[in-house]
């Protein structure tokens, strides 16, 4: 009867969960008037419409730049964050908790704040058109720092350094060859993390970027319809386009967590 219980609990909160995303996915086949009629519980004939109406716009431009950013941003993040990491949890030096100290202070400095300050750099180096400053700003991640040093903490021992360090190695191999496997859950934690952060960015493009050729996903979606009229049925559609593969991504790092954690770094 536990069992039973639980599992009924699930089902109704997994039901909650799923609920929205199916209303998302019967708007997108209605037109914009029937979805402030209350018609969005049943399928629509208006799919077709809206999906040619967003390929017709920027969309796959746009998505395209999402995506190689969003990559970009990640990859740049994960590695100065595992460097980082690493050098404040296995080398001592100097102002070393100090150092740690700012890093974790940051954390409750809202980004908001230093946005104008941001564009203002930006423009002095001529760059406010253009895609490096979205990936700029997310390369440096603080919590991104202080989740790789607890977690190498934990996971990361100092006896596979120190053997490394006798059989020759050097400290970027050490990091390159070693480290790096080791803290793969940690990886992909803080890679799911970014990613979804810089696909999801909305307010640092819409300050930087107003030429159409350089939007983002989130922009893209904000300016379908026209002058005169919202189309929400097309808006709904490229949300739904744009949520496919954060789903993917989620499920396959997903995968990855739940195998790496289970690893041992050191056995016998």
């Amino acid at each position: 009867m536990r069992k039973i219980g639980i599992n009924l609990v699930l089902a109704v909160i997994s039901l909650i969960s799923i609920a929205p995303f199916y209303i998302l996915m019967m708007m997108t086949t209605q037109r914009s008037e029937d979805i402030f009629k209350g018609e969005m519980f049943g399928p629509g004939d208006y799919l077709w419409e809206n999906l040619l109406t967003v390929l017709r716009s920027n969309f796959l431009r746009s998505f395209w730049n999402s995506t190689y950013i969003a990559i970009a941003t990640t990859v740049i993040c994960v590695f100065i964050c595992a460097l980082a990491g690493f050098a404040l949890t296995k080398y001592e030096f100097r102002g070393k908790k100090a150092v740690l100290a700012f890093i974790i202070a940051t954390l409750m400095v809202p980004g908001q704040i230093g946005l104008v300050g941001f564009l203002i750099e930006m423009r002095a180096l001529h760059l406010s058109q253009t895609h490096l400053p979205l990936i700029l700003a997310g390369a440096t991640n603080a919590f991104g720092v202080f989740w790789m040093v607890q977690f190498m903490k934990t996971y990361l021992h100092t006896e596979l350094i120190e053997s490394a360090r006798m059989d020759g190695c050097s400290e970027f191999r050490i990091f390159m060859q070693i480290v790096l496997p080791v803290i793969t859950p940690a990886i992909s934690t803080l890679s799911l993390l970014v990613f979804l952060g810089s696909w999801n960015n909305y307010l640092l493009p819409l300050v930087l970027i107003n030429q159409e050729s350089l939007f983002t996903i989130p922009l893209s979606i904000n300016s379908l319809g026209n002058l005169y009229r919202t189309d929400y049925g097309a808006r709904l559609t490229g949300l739904l386009i744009a949520i496919a593969p954060l789903i993917v991504i989620f499920v396959l790092g997903t995968k990855s967590f739940i195998r790496g954690i289970t690893a041992g770094a050191v056995k016998g």
